[in-house]
């Protein structure tokens, strides 16, 4: 098609261009007499014969060479495209072939560290798992020991505190009751009373040794006496108790080394010489008046 105008424009060029020429030309229009002349004295046509089959023929092929043109840039987009195509299936071919690789290779390495199933690492996980759990169980539980210790010793003194609290709170009673007694029997059985609570209480010894020579029962208050000294000998009263049981069987000397002794630990025991009835066989004594003259100085 486009030979064909071009072919055109050509011919419509050369006619424009021819007629231009002719009117230019001051010979270009003869007269009528001089065309019948012309016509007359013609010897030959003046045109060329099959011109126009020429034409249709040009044209024909002009029409064939635009289809061949045609077909073939058909053909040159048909291959471009296929070509397109082609690499990119050859490209997602690779792409999954190196995929798959990648995947094989993963899989070929936990092969070789024994990861080689999915189970495998499904225990690995949780063994680990276990194991840590474990561990911090068992760091949890050593606390709760520790603690739960804490709390055993803490109760036990709780206990213990409250148990000394109520055994005190009874020997104070009991305390009172011996010294609102008058009978000796009786403050003898509160002291028994004071010491099943408070064995050791040197205290309620010397003074259940007092009330026993009251009674006249010596023997057992130079015991009580002993046992009191044994648990603490800076006791100064147990030592008196002791020389008021001696002074009362006679034994001078015992009596007057355990008034020294009181003495030196209990001052305050200084006024109560003359006065201790358990002292009177000393009182010729010159040692014991001795010690009367130490103490009035």
């Amino acid at each position: 098609m486009r030979y064909f105008l071009l072919l055109l424009f050509i011919c419509v060029t050369f006619n424009s261009t021819a007629i231009i020429a002719a009117e230019d030309d001051p010979f270009s229009a003869p007269s009528e007499q001089q065309q019948n002349q012309a016509v007359d004295g013609l010897a030959a046509p003046m045109y060329k014969p099959l011109m126009e089959r020429y034409i249709l023929d040009e044209l024909r092929a002009v029409r064939q060479d635009q289809q061949k043109l045609r077909e073939d840039v058909t053909k040159q987009v048909t291959h471009a495209q296929l070509d397109t195509a082609d690499r990119a299936i050859t490209y997602t071919t690779d792409t999954i072939n190196n995929v798959f690789f990648i995947i094989t290779a993963t899989a070929s390495i936990l092969v070789l560290v024994g990861w080689n199933s999915l189970r495998d690492v499904k225990n690995k996980v949780e063994d680990i798992v276990n194991t840590r759990v474990s561990v911090i169980t068992d760091e949890y539980e050593d606390r709760l020991k520790i603690l739960e210790e804490k709390l055993r010793v803490r109760s036990e003194e709780i206990l213990s505190n409250q148990e000394r609290i109520s055994v005190t709170n009874e020997v104070h009673s009991l305390w009172m009751r011996a010294n609102l007694e008058s009978d000796f029997a009786n403050k003898i059985e509160i002291f028994d009373e004071i010491l099943k609570r408070k064995p050791e209480d040197v205290e309620a010894i010397a003074y259940k040794a007092d009330a026993l020579l009251e009674i006249n029962d010596t023997a057992q208050a130079i015991e009580l006496c002993n046992q009191a000294i044994e648990i603490d000998s800076d006791y100064g009263y147990a030592y008196w108790q002791r020389a008021c049981a001696y002074a009362l069987i006679h034994e001078h000397a015992d009596a007057l080394a355990d008034i020294k002794m009181a003495l030196d630990y209990s001052p305050n025991l200084r006024n109560e010489l003359l006065h201790e009835s358990a002292f009177a066989s000393l009182h010729d004594n010159e040692s014991f008046n001795d010690i009367l003259s130490a103490t009035s100085v």
